[in-house]
């Protein structure tokens, strides 16, 4: 059994939450297969490892199982929808812990461009003008507490309204009891429209006061300002590393997920 000594390992309190959401190992099924040769909660550590502290796979420590493995285990978990599975679960304990429904009905958009590393190929990055930033575009969606319902990672040069299309048309088939959206003004104009006629949604902007300069906290945006910040806190997501976007929206989930089970269990 490894020793745990890195801040990213689980406690038995957050593997206790962790575990039960897992698929079963295949053999343990019907079907049947070849025992896993590495117990699960290493794997998990060593993802959480990667993304708090943002080193390659192939770095990962020797106290952990093959980075081969590792990373196996993260593709096939992203692909099958594992980690969608941990975060909406986890969100829905946090949120009837503290006397609310266990789905939201109203929630918050808000992007973040941040530089890719050249291991991001030219077909799913662009330039961020406005940011002047040559990277990727993420595009976060919370409920009233900044819990995540939603990510999705885009070129920095897409427009968030024109993202916010994609957004929230995969919002609507997940989450149909959804009605309001905050967000930014540049979700403003035509996108309020066609989402009102198309997805029967709700788009409320929170502006900037005139008069104003510097930081000032808006009321609504300034939750989901603060989960990206908390996100970030992870330092895989200083930059974007992935080749493929869903392996990025995966491990920004990763950071999400790390974060409401320390929630639950430290209260």
């Amino acid at each position: 059994m490894r020793r745990r000594r890195y801040p990213s390992d689980t406690t038995a309190a957050e593997w206790a939450l962790i575990e039960p959401l897992l698929p079963m190992p295949a053999c343990q099924t019907k079907i049947g297969g070849r025992p896993e040769a590495h117990p699960r909660r290493e794997i998990v550590d060593a993802i959480r490892y990667v993304v708090d502290a943002g080193c390659k796979w192939r770095a990962l420590p020797g106290d952990f199982p093959p980075w081969s493995t590792v990373y196996k285990f993260f593709a096939r978990w992203t692909a099958a929808g594992v980690v969608a599975v941990l975060r909406d679960q986890l969100r829905r304990k946090i949120r009837t812990t503290v006397g609310k429904t266990p789905q939201a009905v109203a929630v918050i958009i808000d992007s973040q461009s941040v530089k890719a590393a050249e291991t991001v190929g030219r077909n799913s990055r662009g330039y961020d003008a406005a940011k002047k930033i040559n990277g990727r575009k993420r595009h976060l969606v919370v409920d009233t507490r900044g819990l995540p319902l939603l990510v999705t990672v885009t070129p920095a040069d897409l427009h968030d309204s024109a993202a916010a299309k994609e957004v929230l048309f995969r919002l609507r088939l997940m989450h149909p009891e959804i009605t309001i959206v905050w967000a930014d003004r540049p979700y403003a104009g035509k996108l309020v429209t066609w989402v009102q006629r198309h997805l029967n949604l709700t788009i409320k902007t929170v502006s900037r006061p005139s008069g104003t300069s510097g930081f000032v906290v808006l009321p609504r945006r300034w939750v989901v300002e603060r989960s990206l910040a908390w996100i970030m806190h992870a330092r895989r997501h200083a930059r974007d590393y992935e080749r493929l976007v869903q392996h990025s929206e995966s491990l920004i989930t990763w950071a999400a997920v790390t974060l409401m089970t320390r929630r639950l269990t430290r209260g």
